[in-house]
């Protein structure tokens, strides 16, 4: 059985490199930026961006082997800010192609529903090798359990047909404005909630 646990700052060089391999080719991505191999190389310092947030605002759970990656922000209101540093990092990992970041950062921001407190997966990510072994699923559980323990919801974008259809096994909905899509005829983003579930009842 897979155990999950709380990343800290010694693994974000490792989980940084299995974002960017398990998010190579996905439709985003893509649009982000065309060239394969230029992906490659930007990908592991931008997913490192969000490593580093998300380990001061929020939680990053992760395996003993650091495969897998599930970074979780709770949202009391608005979502924390970035770090002061965040553009001009982000202009210095992403240059030439800042300005479809920026785009796909004002994208998913205006999507993102904010009146009711819940916690964000923003990243779930598991090594292409292992991927379909459950991985992603143990760590799901984990978080899912305290958040059900606690009577919180969740938020989530789904970035293809095959992880909107994982999520809905996991009691997510899409939301109302399910799919949006990004500039320029972009891909598609399917925007889903899941509230607590109560499985057991105390007697």
């Amino acid at each position: 059985m897979t155990e999950a646990f709380q990343a800290d700052s010694a693994d974000l060089d490792q989980l940084s490199q299995i974002i960017a391999k398990a998010f190579a080719d996905l439709p985003p991505s893509r649009w982000l930026i065309s060239d394969a191999e230029a992906r490659q190389d930007v990908f592991p310092a931008y997913f490192r961006l969000y490593l580093e947030h998300v380990l001061v605002h929020g939680t990053i759970h992760t395996t003993p082997e650091r495969d897998t990656a599930a970074l979780w922000l709770p949202i009391p209101g608005e979502p924390p800010p970035m770090s002061p540093g965040y553009l001009p990092r982000l202009t210095a990992i992403t240059w030439p192609w800042t300005d479809r970041f920026l785009r796909f950062d004002a994208a998913l921001d205006a999507q993102h529903p904010v009146s009711v407190p819940h916690h964000h997966l923003a990243i779930l990510a598991v090594h292409p090798r292992n991927q379909r072994h459950g991985v992603g699923t143990a760590l799901l559980n984990a978080y899912h359990r305290e958040l059900d323990r606690d009577g919180e919801p969740a938020y989530l974008e789904a970035s293809s047909p095959a992880s909107r259809d994982l999520y809905l096994r996991h009691g997510y909905l899409p939301l109302p404005n399910a799919p949006f899509h990004l500039p320029d005829n972009g891909p598609p983003l399917w925007p889903m909630w899941r509230e607590p579930q109560h499985k057991f009842k105390a007697t």
